[in-house]
């Protein structure tokens, strides 16, 4: 499901965990619905079944009550393999692990990170990913 207005998102999802996906890197962010702010957390630098693995090991640290994926598109709003990419991680994360996953559009989340001084532009731009998702949220 991608996010062009506010989600209808039950009410009692509080925790949400993001991810800025890469195929050797992706980004993470964990944030709440009450405090609408998402905090860095170490980048995943792991590909294919490990990067999956290194998710699930971040699901039971954090818990969540949902996850929220980056999905990258083109300027003008077309997509691209990267794109693909994403929804397919975003796909498998559904499957592997039977909790609600949110698609977010995160053109420019890498600048604005950056421009916001992230030390870490991956974590940084899944903070901003998952800020975007929570000021959505009713």
């Amino acid at each position: 499901m991608s996010l062009a207005v506010a989600p209808d998102v039950p009410p009692q999802l509080h925790t949400f965990l993001a991810f800025d996906f890469g195929l050797k890197r992706t980004g993470v962010a964990v944030g709440n619905r009450l405090l609408r702010s998402a905090t860095p957390q170490p980048t995943i630098r792991a590909e294919g079944k490990a990067q999956l693995a290194a998710v699930e090991v971040r699901v039971r640290q954090w818990e969540p009550d949902a996850l929220v994926v980056g999905v990258p598109f083109h300027p003008d709003g077309a997509s691209h393999e990267n794109t693909v990419r994403a929804q397919r991680f975003a796909r498998r994360l559904r499957e592997r692990l039977r909790l609600p996953v949110f698609e977010v559009d995160e053109r420019y989340s890498t600048t604005e990170a950056l421009a916001n001084g992230a030390k870490d532009p991956d974590a940084g731009a899944a903070c901003v990913i998952l800020e975007q998702f929570l000021r959505s949220l009713p």
